[in-house]
């Protein structure tokens, strides 16, 4: 990732209004920051959230609080708890989330 026209500023997240998307199942709230080439993003799974599609976009993806299942296209399932990340590039392996307890995430992409 190469982060390109992005000047130094701080983001209080509770001063973004969340955008709701529904899943499968439940509904994830994002809170998004978009500047240049950069998407970051607070994010609340509500319990019982499955997400509607494989997504294929590159991120970088912490759990801040809750437990998160992601579910590669492949069949492997990993279990990240809070302070566990994973990493992924554009296009390398199609993945799904989904929680039973709900989830707050931290994302860049």
């Amino acid at each position: 990732m190469k982060i390109q026209d992005v000047p130094f500023c701080l983001m209080d997240w509770s001063q973004v209004a969340p955008s709701e998307h529904p899943g499968e199942a439940g509904k994830a709230l994002w809170r998004t920051l978009e500047i240049g080439n950069l998407r970051v993003r607070m994010v609340e799974y509500t319990p019982g959230y499955l997400a509607d599609h494989w997504c294929s976009r590159g991120h970088v993806l912490l759990v801040l609080e809750g437990e998160l299942v992601t579910e590669l296209q492949d069949g492997r399932t990993f279990t990240l708890k809070p302070g566990v990340s994973y990493q992924v590039a554009d296009g390398a392996e199609p993945h799904r989330s989904h929680t039973t307890t709900g989830a707050k995430l931290f994302i860049v992409d």
